[in-house]
């Protein structure tokens, strides 16, 4: 079904540079002595595809219910459209709510399912009727308006879900991970499918997930929480390839971490020595020491690194523990002179278990050195 405008172009028409649609200030929400939520500001323009994401427990599905009303905030303020929503309810919020377990209706067909949202607003007649029916067409539902939810497939019903939080054409949609439900690959076709939706309704969406796979696929933006705090917002390829942290760099994708000491800098590179007569450049992070002979952690992702001869100059010794072929890729675990184990990114026949060889920096390669844990 065609769409004839974006539904962000309602809170931007003006055009230039989006304006932020939705505002955290300085948001917390405590359970008695914990603390779930601390002191979290972030803005998401109008049209943008923003992951939260972290471990369990890191708060960024209570973020998401302060946004969406059905938790109250401790301190600060949610404004949507520049308007401070922090004290309506959830209906007064004009946003849309995709749940985890869909929440669907049992005993309604998919159409009632649908217009369940409206109805509950108030609204009847021609405008449901429309509304429903472009908000089946948008997730291909249309010949299955009037069959039962449990008659559905796990992703018909995930695109149910979806429907109903899309019919009254919010300016802000929320998901709270609403693909973990779904076998792999039914997982990986709904969410491109999901993403290609969105962007063209130009909708504004926060989505929460723990799995930075998803992140990476569907995010314009992604914001790492741990512990409730805020790390780093950026987009992926930003966060992949700059974390801020340690925990940022060992959330997102595979990471290597390995002891070293700085023994020149350079701005914010440096040289620093991993094992004897190994020297690897690095940048150095926020909170890394700049002083000569000071202690950091080394982090160099899988494809940072490359198998070489065991005598190759710079190379660090290690031996081959075992080896893993994952299609595109194959990954080598190695044990190191230098004591941690790395993991290195090689062809399907580079090395096999048992044997001897260096590691050595791809030359295009930029580890981050962070400072060395206490």
């Amino acid at each position: 079904m065609t769409v004839s405008a974006p539904i962000a172009s309602r809170a931007d028409a003006g055009g230039g540079t989006p304006q932020a649609l939705l505002r955290l200030d300085a948001v917390g929400r405590r359970f008695g002595d914990t603390v779930a939520v601390d002191g979290v500001s972030l803005e998401v323009p109008a049209g943008e595809f923003l992951t939260l994401l972290g471990p369990s427990g890191c708060g960024k599905t209570t973020t998401l219910r302060m946004i969406a009303g059905f938790e109250h905030p401790t301190s600060g303020r949610v404004l949507i459209g520049g308007r401070d929503v922090t004290a309506l309810p959830p209906q007064k919020r004009d946003v849309g709510m995709v749940f985890q377990n869909y929440a669907l209706f049992p005993h309604l067909d998919v159409w009632e399912n649908v217009a369940f949202g409206l109805k509950s607003r108030g609204e009847r007649g021609a405008g449901v009727e429309a509304a429903v029916t472009r908000a089946l067409g948008l997730v291909e539902l249309e010949p299955y308006a009037r069959r039962k939810v449990q008659a559905l497939s796990g992703g018909q019903q995930q695109r149910v879900a979806l429907a109903r939080a899309l019919a009254p054409e919010p300016p802000v949609l929320l998901l709270d991970e609403p693909l973990s439900n779904l076998d792999a690959a039914l997982r990986e076709r709904t969410r491109d499918e999901l993403r290609a939706l969105l962007k063209r309704l130009g909708m504004t969406a926060v989505f929460v997930t723990h799995d930075q796979e998803e992140a990476f696929a569907l995010s314009d933006r992604i914001a790492v929480m741990d512990r409730g705090r805020l790390q780093q917002v950026g987009s992926p390829e930003a966060l992949y390839g700059a974390p801020v942290n340690a925990f940022v760099a060992s959330f997102l994708g595979r990471a290597n971490f390995l002891p070293a000491t700085v023994d020149s800098v350079d701005g914010d590179r440096a040289a620093c020595t991993v094992a004897a007569g190994v020297t690897w450049r690095a940048r150095l992070a926020a909170d890394s020491p700049r002083g000569a002979g000071a202690r950091v952690r080394l982090m160099a992702r899988p494809e940072a690194l490359t198998l070489a001869a065991a005598d190759e100059p710079n190379a660090l010794r290690a031996r081959v523990l075992d080896r893993r072929f994952a299609g595109a890729a194959t990954f080598y675990r190695m044990e190191t002179e230098a004591g941690p184990e790395l993991l290195v990114q090689g062809g399907p026949h580079t090395a096999s278990p048992g044997d001897v060889a260096g590691i050595c920096l791809v030359e295009s390669a930029q580890p981050v050195a962070y400072a060395a844990e206490p």
